[in-house]
């Protein structure tokens, strides 16, 4: 696509018409789709009975703006292979599509927005019509479609019998005006280009206003410009079919250029005042600036003000015809941006009103409604009536429907195995993040199932997080092969960055959405696709929080990835405070679906990992996170044995206590050598004085909520993992080190029901080495030397 002059499409009289009865059943249904969607709204928050007096909402008006668009997709276009993402505030009406098809049931719609019910915005963890991407931050599920489509490719090109066995589908995304405010958005177009996307359709539901108002003026303009820039055929459907013939006629070209130089937040007002009894404006205003123009009194003429308000607010998104010919342009794997002019609110009380965004109707427009629907009393939940078309027919059509077909979206895949010889480090010296590069490589070398499963990604820290290695073994992935250039003129270079259909790493831009985002794509691409991958994403730790959203949107739809997060801490000592990462654990340990772990040393890291391919594919399993760092340690001589599923459950004891001990070191991470060289100090005077070594404060949390949790309830109490490891040392006070916020740990403290001295970082870091920053922070060992002071005064006291 790069380097393409892409020619704007625009919708036509000349297109091919569809077929009278075709849009006869979609024009039914589109209207059976809009009454369900409101009428669960309107259930929600006026019928059903209220215990707290909140505000349920539903977003109407953005319902009935997308009710054609789709009905189309839904009933017409959509095939079982394609995979849609449906704006957050149209949630309803896919909900009333998946009623209609019987991939919903009654009862959920009855409890919209109620435990157990429809969700507000279509989840793929909590509905129970199988949601194909889970939208609710808006932006992110469009961009989850373009990443859907690299990982379409992906599969296909790796599990050659995937493309022989069906065609790829379409990436849909049916997305707001108002996300493209969004700059997830620009960042993901970028990306897309960079690896010349394909099958990926972008339906804009252009009604020109977002949350608090109306949009700005001419901003299609710009919206198509930025598609045509990276390569995307922009499909305009801006005038319905009433509209089309109305331009025909003398006046009708005046008309348009009307139309078209409108302002915005006028032509709301004026769908306003038609939709609720006043159409008088659209004349008034019409005449009033084309006075002159010859044809213009006589067109208008030909239309009362009823009639002439049905031409006005006949835009084509909301036009059955006008959106299946849009549609239709779509003839090859190109990426498509469709931009379709509807109105929000379209065929309700509410249409155009700027205000109408968190609006419901009254308990008296609804009867309106009901009655403009042809509703009868007691029918509101039918999926079906005889109106427009027989049941029978109707249900007929729907079963047809080429993308309602019999059984679960939900794609199965086989387990991966995890190897029982799972690489190890041996090294005298070494960090993690090293440790992490050194095991990826040997899974590159070998010819294991696992190996063959794993893709990396990284934007654009590949090397300097130490996936270098394993890249250089499996390649980058790329739908335009490329031979390193540096190779070929034999400049030396210690990466050999080959890029082809069969390499295992994709290398993004620096944009960490972008990554995350990837991560879940990648992660779901056994439910979606058939074939289990295992992401591996690396990134530096501080930038956790800039892709905060996005890796929260990866864990809620229950995406599967191992995010390796380097270099992190105050420990990147010289890189200064704007790397050095400080709250990151506690995201690790707040985020549901994701396990953090930070290992100090390269056997513990292997266990780790080892466990969690495993942990990835699990079904009751999850994410991971390891915050690894770039210092050097001296690693234990050991074979970990038993330990290894002691380092797996968050703490191992490194050094023993005794029975005796009054205090107990606990650490995390890279200051295992500040707290040895501490215990060695004071070994003398306190001979039982144990280290022990916490691999996942996550974990251990974890274990002692499900405890309390059960104690609540009166169930069975069982000893958690840190109860035994702590029994060792019955009376030990706790001094806890870790090179994050001490809350990380100091929680410890109160779950043992023992003193604690936590040390840790609280404010913001600066450029310095390792002994001036641990001393500035309180993690050298002189600070642990204090605090395990402080904790013998306090047991005196």
């Amino acid at each position: 696509m790069a380097g393409k002059t892409t020619q704007l499409a625009l919708v036509s009289d000349e297109s091919k018409d569809a077929p009278a009865d075709r849009l006869t059943y979609l024009k039914a249904l589109e209207r059976r789709v809009l009454w369900l969607s409101h009428w669960m709204i309107h259930n929600a928050n006026h019928v059903r009975p209220s215990r707290d007096g909140l505000k349920v909402g539903g977003h109407q008006a953005s319902s009935a703006s997308v009710a054609t668009l789709m009905t189309a997709l839904y009933f017409d276009i959509l095939r079982p292979e394609d995979r849609v993402a449906v704006k957050p505030h149209a949630s309803p009406i896919f909900h009333a599509i998946q009623y209609l098809m019987g991939r919903q049931d009654r009862d959920a719609l009855e409890n919209f927005r109620a435990l157990g019910g429809a969700q507000s915005y279509p989840s793929r963890t909590k509905d129970k019509d199988e949601v194909d991407f889970s939208t609710g931050s808006v932006g992110l599920g469009v961009a989850m479609t373009l990443f859907g489509s690299i990982t379409q490719d992906y599969v296909r090109q790796h599990f050659p019998e995937r493309e022989k066995a069906a065609k790829p589908g379409r990436m849909i995304a049916v997305m707001g005006d108002a996300e493209l405010d969004e700059g997830n958005i620009y960042e993901a177009l970028l990306e897309g280009w960079k690896y010349d996307i394909r099958n990926t359709w972008w339906v804009i539901d252009y009604n020109r206003q977002s949350l608090d108002g109306v949009v700005n003026d001419q901003l299609f303009q710009k919206i198509k410009g930025f598609f045509a820039a990276v390569g995307w055929k922009v499909v305009m459907i801006k005038y319905g079919k009433l509209l089309e013939e109305a331009f025909k006629k003398p006046g009708g070209e005046a008309l348009r250029s009307w139309i078209d130089d409108c302002p915005n937040d006028l032509y709301s007002a004026l769908v306003f005042k038609g939709q609720n009894g006043d159409p008088s404006g659209w004349r008034s205003h019409i005449l009033a600036d084309l006075a002159g123009h010859n044809g213009i009194p006589q067109l208008l003429a030909d239309y009362d003000d009823d009639g002439l308000h049905r031409l006005m607010t006949n835009l084509g998104g909301n036009d059955m015809a006008a959106v299946l010919e849009g549609f239709a342009q779509a003839e090859d794997d190109t990426p498509h941006c469709f931009i379709a002019y509807t109105i929000k609110g379209a065929q309700t009380p509410q249409a155009g009103h700027k205000d109408n965004h968190a609006g419901l109707m009254s308990v008296e427009q609804m009867a309106s409604f009901k009655s403009q629907m042809g509703i009868a009393d007691g029918a509101e939940w039918e999926k079906l009536d005889d109106r427009d078309l027989p049941v029978a027919k109707l249900r007929d059509f729907i079963a047809k429907a080429p993308f309602n077909q019999p059984g679960s979206r939900i794609k199965e895949s086989a387990p991966v195995a995890v190897p029982d010889d799972f690489p190890t480090v041996k090294a005298e010296r070494i960090s993690t993040q090293a440790a992490f590069g050194h095991i990826l490589n040997a899974l590159g070398k070998g010819q294991s199932d696992l190996g063959g499963r794993i893709v990396s990604t990284s934007p654009d820290v590949t090397v300097s997080t130490n996936l270098g290695a394993w890249v250089n073994q499996r390649g980058i992935f790329s739908r335009r092969a490329r031979d390193d250039i540096f190779r070929t003129e034999k400049v030396v270079s210690a990466q050999k960055w080959a890029r082809s259909l069969t390499g295992q790493h994709i290398e993004l831009g620096i944009a960490e959405n972008n990554l995350f985002i990837m991560l879940a794509a990648l992660g779901l691409a056994g439910p979606l696709f058939g074939e289990k991958l295992l992401p591996v994403g690396t990134l530096y730790d501080p930038f956790i929080a800039r892709g905060l959203d996005a890796l929260n949107y990866a864990c809620y739809q229950d995406a599967r990835f191992m995010l390796v997060s380097t270099p992190s801490g105050i420990t990147l000592a010289p890189e200064g405070g704007a790397h050095q990462s400080i709250s990151t654990p506690l995201i690790g340990m707040g985020q549901p679906g994701l396990t953090y772990f930070e290992p100090a040393y390269a056997d513990e890291l292997a266990a780790i990992m080892r466990w969690g391919f495993g942990h990835m594919q699990a079904a009751d399993g999850g994410s991971l996170y390891l915050r690894l760092s770039t210092r050097g340690l001296d690693q234990p001589q050991r074979a970990l044995g038993a330990v290894a599923e002691q380092v797996v459950a968050g703490a191992y004891w490194l050094v023993e206590p005794t029975a005796e001990s009054e205090v107990a070191l606990v650490y995390c991470g890279a200051v295992a050598p500040e707290v040895l060289e501490a215990h060695a100090a004071l070994a003398e005077d306190m001979p039982g004085l144990g280290v022990l070594a916490v691999t996942s404060p996550d974990r251990l949390y974890t274990d002692w909520h499900r405890q309390t949790e059960a104690r609540r309830k009166g169930q069975p109490v069982q000893p958690t993992h840190l109860d035994r490891l702590l029994a060792q040392a019955p009376a030990a006070a706790l001094v806890t080190a870790h090179d994050s916020h001490p809350a990380a740990l100091s929680w410890i403290g109160a779950a043992s029901g023992r003193p604690v001295q936590s040390l840790g970082v609280t404010k913001f870091g600066q450029s310095a080495d390792l002994p001036d920053l641990y001393r500035v922070h309180g993690l050298d060992a002189d600070a642990i030397i204090d605090a395990v002071a402080a904790a013998c005064l306090g047991r005196l006291n």
